[in-house]
């Protein structure tokens, strides 16, 4: 069997992993003692900090004297708000675009673009880029857009997605960007919240061998608008696909190749609908950019809970701007030069913050890839990296363990020897993965920075720095500059040393979410009635005695045994060190006795049988690891599991598979339904305590 890179995981995953003197020499933080000297005044004395940051930037108008922070984190003390740099004025697209070609950087590539198909290939200038963002701006000046309209963004990765969000930057329209994998009915909800009356979107996209046909559901969710008393006036179409689609290499210059053709019919609404190449045709290449004050909204992205309706999380001007260019460069270490590669989708945070804002704003050149990373296999992402040189990599967990269950072959297979960097996003990193990413991937020479952050943080807010941290595996090591972290406990009771609880923040960061879009009062409920004077992560967190953070995972998936409180995440975590499990999801069951019991989901690396040899040795990892209290009490054998279109397991849906309710609720954001169907079939007679062939309950 191959090796799955997990190596003496038990011991190592404790140890700790020195910054590689190559890296630490030339990065920008080299020593803990510089970290801690910059996160103090970072907290002490932020107009300082932030101040001396903000002067890289171009503010039209300069803050107000003595408004650089003001704000209100209880709200026992009235309405909470946060406003960064009061009076300043602004432009992040000309700070993404502008500033750099009147730097003399017009000529400097901003993205490569690498297309689902391997010989599908694209590049642009950030010249070229300022060119093709004031066109679009002209575009939707004349279509009526104006400064607080909300627009709505429903595309692939492609460099007109780009386009369409800095245009709407670059006038003061607020982009609502919805991942090209979400539903009509998902799209739908988000324009009618949104009130976005005009949809960007494009004809289609290859995914893999998955043609997804991006205007029939557009036009789908338009319906369902309608039938909402909702009317979308305009659609600009990109032709991505169509037959007869404009090459990619206009303007010549991009130095694209000639896309191959399919056969997508598109259908199209006249008066309605509009084609992308049509209205950029014989439109100014010139647009000034609309100044705006850094309090007033950037964009908005709606994030789900897990309950109600999403939530239109807003992010505004200057904050969002500092925050995206600072973790940017200090967590990946950018230096000029660098090639840097995120595999997430635009339409999730990630994207817009380290695809789009955060990269741009530093000048940095990145590749911006549109396929899957296993298609047509399993080493797309090495031999994408080894093609463009890639220095700095970010991807989600979820990703690495799946590769993991190819073993090492399809990552040795490539040189890699270009990367530096190694980020994880997206949830907390079992130390197996870790252990693979560092070894396997990283050839036991890169920095990893395992980042903890979220929608509503805009930015990193714990993290490693490539430089001067020393790694544990699966902690998320130090809070970034800005961030004041606490420990809590039900009471919101502040833990000191050693300690598990419910992480919180004491203090504004510039990147932090400002409201919810029309809806101010969820805000505070959500984020801050329950610890008053404190933002609420949601996310439970275990502080070590070397003061590192650990984020347990969501509070939600937190369950009490017997009296005692354990992470789902700890468990995964100790059953992902076994060299046959690739990928386990662990959800609480109701139990007479102890209240609460242990139910796993378990899948496998390629070759591997579910037997009940494995199960005992599985209860044994958990027993050893984290005590008998701990060891699950029902294992179900998992070929698949449940995934939203961004990789993240739906442990919603398996606390439902769990107890065999098969009222699922609102499953549009799941990748692939048909896992829970054989999930469903395949259940245990758990009500009977009864093992059958493909699952064991001891």
């Amino acid at each position: 069997m191959a090796s799955n890179g997990k190596g003496d995981s038990m011991e190592t995953s404790a140890k700790l992993f020195n910054p590689n003197p190559d890296i630490q020499n030339g990065a920008h933080v080299r020593s803990m003692e510089q970290y801690r000297e910059m996160h103090k005044q970072s907290i002490e004395q932020p107009e300082v900090f932030w101040g001396d940051i903000a002067k890289q930037f171009h503010f039209e108008k300069p803050p107000t004297e003595g408004k650089f922070l003001e704000y209100n984190f209880n709200v026992n003390n009235g309405p909470v708000f946060i406003k960064w740099m009061q009076g300043a004025t602004t432009n992040v697209c000309y700070n993404v675009l502008d500033r750099h070609v009147k730097d003399g950087k017009g000529d400097k590539i901003a993205f490569y673009w690498q297309g689902n198909d391997p010989s599908d290939t694209a590049k642009i200038t950030y010249g070229q880029l300022l060119k093709e963002v004031c066109k679009f701006s002209n575009v939707l000046k004349d279509m009526g857009a104006k400064k607080g309209d909300r627009v709505a963004i429903y595309m692939p990765m492609i460099f007109e997605l780009v386009v369409a969000m800095l245009a709407c930057a670059r006038l003061g329209v607020i982009h609502s960007i919805v991942f090209g994998g979400f539903s009509a009915d998902s799209l739908s909800g988000r324009m009618i919240d949104a009130q976005s009356t005009l949809l960007i979107t494009a004809d289609g996209v290859y995914r893999g061998t998955k043609l997804v046909d991006l205007k029939q559901i557009a036009d789908d969710a338009i319906d369902l608008c309608k039938k909402q008393n909702f009317t979308v006036d305009t659609v600009v179409v990109v032709r991505h696909l169509s037959p007869d689609s404009p090459s990619r290499e206009a303007p010549a210059d991009h130095g694209a190749a000639k896309r191959p053709c399919f056969s997508l019919k598109t259908n199209f609404v006249e008066g309605r609908d509009r084609w992308w190449h049509d209205v950029m045709t014989g439109v100014s290449d010139e647009c000034d950019p609309v100044w705006l004050e850094v309090e007033e909204p950037l964009f908005m992205l709606y994030t789900s809970g897990s309950t109600g309706k999403p939530k239109g999380v807003v992010h505004t001007q200057a904050g969002y701007l500092l925050y995206a260019a600072t973790t940017f460069k200090y967590s990946f270490d950018y230096h000029e030069g660098d090639i840097y590669w995120c595999t997430a989708d635009i339409g999730w945070i990630t994207g817009h913050t380290y695809v789009v804002y955060g990269p741009m704003a530093n000048g940095a050149t990145s590749v911006m890839y549109e396929g899957v990373p296993t298609y047509p296999d399993a080493g797309r992402c090495w031999e994408i990296t080894d093609k463009y040189n890639v220095n700095l990599f970010y991807t989600a967990p979820t990703l690495i363990r799946s590769l993991m269950k190819f073993g090492e072959e399809p990552v040795k297979k490539y040189s890699r020897k270009s990367l530096r960097v190694l980020g994880t996003v997206g949830e907390p990193i079992n130390p197996e993965a870790w252990l693979f990413y560092y070894n396997v991937i990283g050839d036991s020479r890169c920095a990893i920075s395992d980042t903890f952050w979220q929608t509503e943080t805009g930015g990193h807010t714990v993290t490693a720095l490539p430089g001067c941290t020393p790694m544990k595996p699966g902690s998320a090591s130090f809070p970034f500059f800005g961030i004041d972290p606490a420990v809590v406990d039900e009471n919101g009771e502040e833990l000191s040393g050693v300690c598990e609880g419910y992480l919180v923040f004491k203090r504004p960061w510039p990147g932090v979410m400002r409201t919810v879009y029309r809806d101010h009062a969820r805000y505070e409920g959500t984020y801050f009635k329950q610890f008053p004077g404190y933002y609420k992560t949601g996310d439970g967190c275990r502080r070590d005695e070397d003061g590192y953070y650990w984020i347990t995972g969501r509070i939600d998936d937190m369950f009490n045994v017997s009296g005692h409180l354990l992470s789902t995440a700890q468990i995964e975590a100790s059953l992902m060190e076994h060299p046959k499990c690739a990928e386990a999801a662990v959800v609480a069951y109701p139990h007479k006795t102890k209240g609460e019991c242990c139910y796993c989901f378990i899948s496998l690396i390629e070759g591997a049988e579910f037997t009940e040899e494995l199960v005992h040795q599985l209860k044994d990892m958990v027993r050893k690891k984290i005590g008998p209290f701990a060891a699950p009490d029902v294992l179900q054998n998992a070929p698949g599991l449940p995934k939203t279109r961004s990789g993240k397991i739906m442990r919603r849906v398996l606390r439902k598979i769990a107890r065999n309710d098969h009222d699922l609720g609102d499953v549009s954001t799941m990748a692939d339904s048909t896992v829970v169907e054989v999930l469903f079939a395949n259940r245990p007679d758990v009500e009977k305590w009864s093992g059958l062939h493909n699952q064991i309950v001891l």
